[in-house]
């Protein structure tokens, strides 16, 4: 609660990252494969966006592309909801592998941005629409990208089991 800039918001990531595993903790493959009408949302496809979203804003985009994630081949360039549609049926443990790998990865890329001499401020390898995006940005949006989908991650949890908090 008094930390510098960068510890603060890596902490903020941390905590969020962290509550979308609690939110699936426990589950079986059936129940982190089950949506909530209207929407056909599950937890599973969360957790596998979240894994592209991490790898996508950080280690494509941001830096470049360190490595090839183990989903890469897989991916569907032309379907927005491949994340969320490819999850339904992958087993917990490969749905946190994939996670787990991406938070790796993002870490070790925010680590060698943060030892350079420009930190958060440091612009992204690749451009949107020409303007290369500061690490500040993207760690902001990551962390609005995870509350977010934590809202639903709740939502939906509680649908399946009644499981309640933050």
């Amino acid at each position: 609660m008094n930390s510098d800039e960068a510890a603060t918001l890596l902490g903020f990531l941390n905590y969020q990252r962290d509550t979308l595993r609690w939110k699936c903790s426990g589950l079986t493959i059936e129940q982190l494969s089950t949506s909530m009408a209207p929407t056909t949302m599950t937890l599973a496809g969360l957790v596998k966006h979240l894994a592209v979203v991490e790898s996508g804003w950080l280690n494509q985009f941001f830096a470049g592309g360190v490595t090839k994630p183990s989903w890469f081949d897989e991916l569907d360039p032309d379907d927005r909801n491949w994340s969320f549609t490819s999850a339904t049926g992958a087993t917990p443990d490969q749905l946190f592998a994939w996670f787990d790998e991406s938070i790796a990865v993002s870490d070790r890329v925010i680590a060698d941005a943060m030892a350079g001499p420009e930190g958060l401020a440091a612009l992204s390898a690749e451009a949107d629409d020409g303007n290369r995006i500061s690490l500040r940005w993207i760690v902001c949006h990551l962390i609005e990208e995870y509350a977010r989908h934590n809202g639903h991650a709740d939502l939906l949890r509680e649908s399946i089991d009644g499981t309640t908090g933050e």
